[in-house]
């Protein structure tokens, strides 16, 4: 089965996928999930994709899944390891040469409506003890690297899934629609949930990836 090699979003921490990781295990597959280097400015992505290669180390079968910044990550990480699959959960799909900056207004995102709140925009659905905790452990996201140059120079060259989340309320769905099928020519798959369907949807996160490991197995 898979070694899945999980990315965390932006702020955030290995702990977001700690309700699908064991459900995965329980489908049989292997699952590595590390915290980023992101409260370090000076550490740029070449620094995040050691931090999952290194964890990854000699492991087989891998798919890499990048949930909403990690979309930044998973693609040079995939890469790096050569891995047989990619996924953007609610994912950033960057263009090469893109920034961080400019992905707002070259996608449109900065013409949707998105909600100050983040309860409503990043947190909707999620039980209050499960945002208390994701709360508590949220962090800093830092980088000098969010305002230059994303270096990957294609997309890379191997099946690819974009998972969607119906009820997220930062990447609408009608937006991330436009945006899988114009990054990546695909159409995305639909899952119940929030931004953080992680915490939300655990079950259909999960279920999504199987699917998909078995696709490319």
């Amino acid at each position: 089965m898979a070694t899945f090699a999980l990315v965390h979003g932006g702020g955030s921490t290995a702990w977001d996928w700690h309700l699908v990781a064991p459900l995965l295990e329980s489908a049989g597959h292997e699952m590595v999930a590390v915290d980023l280097p992101i409260e370090d400015a000076n550490a740029g992505l070449d620094d995040y994709v050691r931090t999952v290669t290194d964890a990854v180390a000699n492991r087989a079968n891998i798919i890499v899944v990048g949930h909403s910044l990690g979309g930044f990550t998973a693609p040079l990480v995939c890469d790096a390891l050569q891995a047989d699959g990619l996924v953007y959960l609610a994912g950033m799909i960057p263009l090469p040469g893109e920034t961080f900056m400019d992905w707002w207004t070259n996608t449109g995102h900065n013409l949707e409506t998105v909600d100050e709140d983040e309860d409503v925009s990043f947190f909707n659905g999620v039980p209050e003890s499960l945002a208390a905790e994701a709360r508590a452990r949220e962090r800093d996201q830092q980088g000098e690297w969010m305002s230059r140059a994303w270096p990957g120079d294609r997309h890379p060259a191997v099946p690819t899934r974009a998972i969607l989340c119906l009820d997220d309320q930062f990447f609408p769905p009608s937006f991330m629609r436009r945006h899988v099928r114009e990054r990546l020519g695909l159409e995305p798959v639909e899952i119940p949930g929030g931004h953080y369907a992680t915490l939300t949807n655990p079950d259909a996160v999960a279920a999504a990836l199987d699917d998909f490991a078995r696709e490319v197995a």
